[in-house]
C-alpha cells in the first residue's frame, strides 16, 4: 500500500486541485477498504477472519482502526490503528458509548451500561484523541468493540502519559502504526477484585499492553522499517494501584508479548528485521 489515510477535508481539497490544475499530478482518493488496510499495515497479530464461526478471533474493519473482537469475552483481543498529525484536529470529545451494530446476528451486543457500578474506566483501546479531526471518527472510538474494562489507576495514569506521548510524536512529524491488546482474566478495580462485568458477559484483562512503531514522515512505510527503527512496547497489570506514573517503567520486548498471548505483531515485516526489532526494549525518551 502507497496511500496514507487522509483526513476528509484534504481529500476534498485534492479533488478541487486538480480540476484547476493540470501541471501535477495529485494523490489518489484512497477507497475505504485502503484506509481500512492501512491500519493494518504491519500485520494481523492473530490471523483473524470475518467468519462469524471464529467468534473469538473476529475481524472488524473500520476507517478508523481494526478490530480483533472476542465475543465470549465481549472485549477485543486487539485493535490496531494509524496515527499521524493529520488525524489530530480539535472536534470535542463525544462521549457517545454504544454498541457496534454490526455484529454477527445473534452475538451479544455489549453496552456502556454493562460497565455501570463495575468500578472500572471503559478503557479505549484506539483512543478518542487519536481520532480528534471530525465528529464520525471521534464517534467511532466510542463503539464498545473499541473498550475494555480498565483500572482507573492505569487508565487515568501512565496509560494515559503513554497515550498523549504518542500524539506528542506524531505532531513531531512522525507517523505511528499500534496495536493495543489485553491477556489473562481478572483485575481491580475502585470496588476491588473482578473477573467479569455484567454477569459474565463482560471479561476484566489481567494486562493490557500496547506496541507503537514509530517512523518519520515519508512514503512506502513498510520498506523504510529497518533495524534502527524505534518500537515501543509496554505491558501494564491492570490494577487499580499503579505501581509507576510513568509509563517507561513498564517496557518491554515485543518478544514478551508474543510469547504470552501467542501473536505475531509485526507479521509484514522481514523476519530478519523483526527479530532484531522484537528483542530489543526500548530506552527512548518517555515525554
Amino acid at each position: 500500500m502507497q496511500n496514507k489515510r487522509w483526513p476528509a477535508f484534504l481529500l476534498v481539497g485534492f479533488v478541487l486541485a486538480g480540476a484547476w490544475s493540470c501541471e501535477k499530478d495529485m494523490p489518489e482518493e484512497p477507497q475505504t477498504s485502503d484506509l481500512e488496510e492501512f491500519n493494518m499495515l504491519l500485520g494481523n497479530p492473530s490471523n483473524a477472519t470475518t467468519q462469524p464461526s471464529n467468534a473469538e478471533n473476529y475481524l472488524i474493519t473500520l476507517p478508523q482502526y481494526a478490530v480483533s473482537y472476542n465475543r465470549t469475552r465481549g472485549i477485543p483481543n486487539w485493535v490496531s490503528w494509524y496515527l499521524s498529525a493529520e488525524w489530530l484536529g480539535t472536534v470535542d470529545r463525544q462521549d457517545d458509548f454504544r454498541p457496534y451494530p454490526d455484529l454477527p446476528a445473534g452475538w451479544y451486543q455489549v453496552s456502556s451500561a454493562d460497565y455501570v457500578g463495575s468500578g472500572f474506566d471503559r478503557g479505549h483501546n484506539c483512543p478518542s484523541a487519536d481520532r480528534s479531526l471530525n465528529m464520525t471518527d471521534n464517534s467511532s472510538t466510542f463503539y464498545m468493540i473499541n473498550i475494555i474494562p480498565q483500572s482507573p489507576a492505569v487508565n487515568q495514569g501512565p496509560w494515559e502519559k503513554l497515550e498523549s506521548y504518542c500524539r506528542k510524536l506524531a505532531r513531531q512529524g512522525n507517523e505511528l502504526y499500534i496495536v493495543m491488546g489485553n491477556y489473562g482474566l481478572g483485575g481491580t478495580g475502585n470496588n476491588g477484585a473482578a473477573n467479569t462485568l455484567s454477569g459474565g458477559k463482560v471479561a476484566v484483562p489481567a494486562i493490557t499492553w500496547k506496541v507503537i512503531l514509530v517512523l518519520p514522515k515519508g512514503e512506502n512505510d513498510l520498506s523504510r522499517i529497518n533495524e534502527s527503527t524505534r518500537v515501543i512496547a509496554v505491558s501494564m497489570p491492570n490494577q487499580n494501584v499503579a505501581a509507576a506514573q510513568n509509563w517507561g517503567e513498564y517496557r518491554v520486548t515485543v518478544n514478551q508479548i508474543e510469547t504470552a498471548t501467542g501473536y505475531d505483531i509485526f507479521s509484514n515485516i522481514p523476519p530478519a528485521i523483526q527479530n532484531v526489532l522484537e528483542a530489543r526494549k526500548d530506552t527512548g525518551p518517555t515525554e
